[in-house]
């Protein structure tokens, strides 16, 4: 096979060290986890000895993300478990702690990023309220400034690892309505008068997801991410990354529904002959793998245009859907090719299925990414 142009041997060595992880650690207790609703904080510290959780940031602030594309190994390998909410909550870091390292102070970022890196702290996003996830603009959390302190009140809701986060970096409102009066705050879960509730879901089950209340929490100034009035921004910066991650692990996923589909129909027989030597099993397997390559081929066609200096904001929004419906179709010829064997829990396909509706919705949902592509194509 003729080499990719986009991996080197360092990517591969990555990748089977990856490989080996999510065998050994993930894999075999994906099930508990799930029950449990939460992953154990020692996988995260497993995650950062191995340098998984620094491969989503960059070498300059000390993670060892060389390029896009050991991230895009790093989301598609940790996939390779079927299991979303492990995804999401042991790299909600990767959205909670961009902003810290793009904008924080130096002493804020002396303190918690190596703590993060390392695995010992959690890091978590909080952006969306209860009357308004994609509506950035119109948040209504607010922080008022008090000499050296600021005081919040409001709340947030849907936020990966949101009951186990140590640090939530959080939008609030400083200043008038909109846009410009948006700014990015680090809570700390230990600061008087923040609380949180757990929630239930339909998938992400392995994921701790969870409602914060923030009831006058007094957070230092030097906490402030940026300027004030100016976090908006950082957030919209920080979707794309998010977005391209996301694809990335969506079209993991994928991969995964076809590799057990593949392994199913070749062992079930059906009116006396394997699944797979059914025409129409074939062309469902076929189907699917047409739509993983020309997703992957325009996830690797963009992360090198992103390392090249790039930003293909309205390429990112489309490929992000197109990842996502590639997931929804795959997850579904899957668990039909399984049948009732598909619907029982324990299967991947059964996982991955329940799972479809939160990457189709999270990040940016379906319908507010074309219309920002739209915007961006100038119709």
């Amino acid at each position: 096979m003729i080499p990719s142009p986009y991996y080197t041997a360092d990517h591969e060595v990555w990748r089977d060290s990856l490989r080996r992880f999510v065998e050994m650690e993930v894999d075999p207790n994906v099930e508990a986890w799930e029950d449990a609703e939460r992953l154990p904080r020692t996988l995260f510290r497993k995650a950062g000895e191995i340098g998984l959780i620094a491969a989503y940031h960059p070498v300059k602030a000390g993670g060892a993300m060389a390029d896009h594309f050991s991230m895009i190994i790093a989301a598609q390998e940790l996939a390779r478990a079927g299991a979303g909410g492990v995804s999401a909550s042991l790299c909600s870091h990767a959205i909670g702690l961009p902003p810290v390292i793009r904008a924080a102070t130096d002493a804020v970022r002396a303190r918690v990023v190596p703590e993060v890196l390392a695995g010992e702290k959690i890091a978590a996003l909080a952006i969306t309220e209860s009357t308004g996830g994609s509506d950035v603009a119109n948040l209504r959390t607010t922080a008022r400034r008090e000499g050296k302190q600021y005081i919040v009140k409001g709340s947030k809701t849907f936020i990966t690892s949101g009951l186990q986060a140590d640090y939530i970096t959080t939008a609030v409102r400083t200043g008038g309505a909109g846009m410009h009066g948006i700014s990015l705050l680090l809570i700390e879960a230990d600061m008087p008068g923040f609380s949180r509730t757990p929630l239930k879901k339909m998938g992400w089950h392995a994921s701790d997801t969870a409602t914060l209340y923030f009831d006058d929490v007094r957070v230092p100034a030097e906490n402030l991410i940026g300027a004030e009035n100016q976090g908006f921004k950082i957030i919209m910066q920080n979707f794309n990354f998010e977005r391209l991650m996301m694809a990335a692990g969506c079209n993991g996923f994928s991969q995964v529904c076809f590799d057990e589909t593949v392994g199913y129909a070749r062992e079930r027989e059906t009116f006396g002959k394997r699944l797979i030597d059914h025409q129409v099993v074939r062309h469902k397997l076929v189907d699917m793998a047409m739509r993983i390559k020309a997703t992957q081929a325009w996830l690797e066609a963009l992360a090198w245009r992103i390392d090249h200096g790039e930003d293909p904001v309205a390429e990112i929004c489309l490929l992000k859907n197109q990842a996502t419906l590639t997931m929804e179709f795959c997850a579904r010829e899957a668990v039909q090719t399984f049948g009732g064997a598909g619907y029982l829990r324990g299967q991947k396909v059964e996982r991955i299925y329940r799972e479809v509706r939160v990457n189709a919705i999270g990040g940016g949902a379906e319908e507010i990414m074309r219309d920002l592509a739209a915007r961006q194509m100038g119709l």
